[in-house]
């Protein structure tokens, strides 16, 4: 199904999605070779198929609420976020209770108690968590958040980060250097790589998966 899918959000690339996953993945392969790091290889094939919600015979969801930028709710949105103007249009920011910093939160709660603009990576982190994938943590964490630029390369909203984010933070940013700029006109030979990645795929996840 990635094969039918065109970001029309990425100005970077006009390929289909599953050509973006395999170009990431097969970077992310090259810079950490070898079985220890064999699940940061699937995340780079993963990392974006939350994107089937758009698609036409799954739930059809425009790309506008799929696709994109992810920021917290329920609190101040930061100026850091990319096209911060558009926050006008949102109710939230003349809500009293949310235009703090902290807004319904506790400093640094940690993202994971955090409420988020939904999209692609929080329905993907769903699916790997609720059909009892064994990824580890460290990679849950970079299919949830991959989208959250405002706090990996801003370091906004670092007032509502705890421990773990900041432990996690270093997965984030060496993921993102390979989902942004393995971006490139030739395709990779998908037959020959897909055997490799079916076998991750059955590794880490259930035969059969619930969407």
């Amino acid at each position: 199904m990635l094969d039918d899918i065109i970001d029309t959000s990425d100005p970077d690339s006009d390929l289909p999605q599953i050509v973006h996953a395999l170009q990431t993945a097969e970077s992310i392969r090259k810079e950490f070779p070898g079985e220890e790091y064999d699940w940061f290889h699937l995340v780079g094939l993963i990392h974006d198929l939350g994107k089937v919600l758009s698609h036409p015979n799954i739930y059809n969801e425009p790309q506008w609420c799929v696709v994109g930028d992810t920021f917290p709710v329920g609190c101040r949105f930061s100026e850091l976020a990319v096209f911060p103007e558009y926050f006008a249009e949102n109710a939230d920011s003349y809500n009293a209770l949310y235009t703090s910093d902290h807004g319904i939160y506790t400093p640094h709660c940690g993202f994971d108690n955090v409420h988020f603009s939904w999209g692609h990576d929080e329905y993907m982190y769903q699916v790997c968590k609720n059909n009892g994938c064994t990824l580890p943590s460290q990679a849950l964490y970079v299919i949830r958040y991959h989208s959250f630029y405002a706090w990996h390369q801003e370091g906004a909203y670092a007032h509502l980060a705890n421990e773990v984010d900041h432990q996690n933070l270093k997965y984030l940013k060496a993921f993102q250097k390979h989902d942004l700029y393995s971006k490139l006109p030739e395709i990779p030979e998908i037959d020959k790589l897909l055997p490799y990645y079916k076998g991750l795929v059955e590794k880490y996840f259930p035969e059969v998966l619930s969407w």
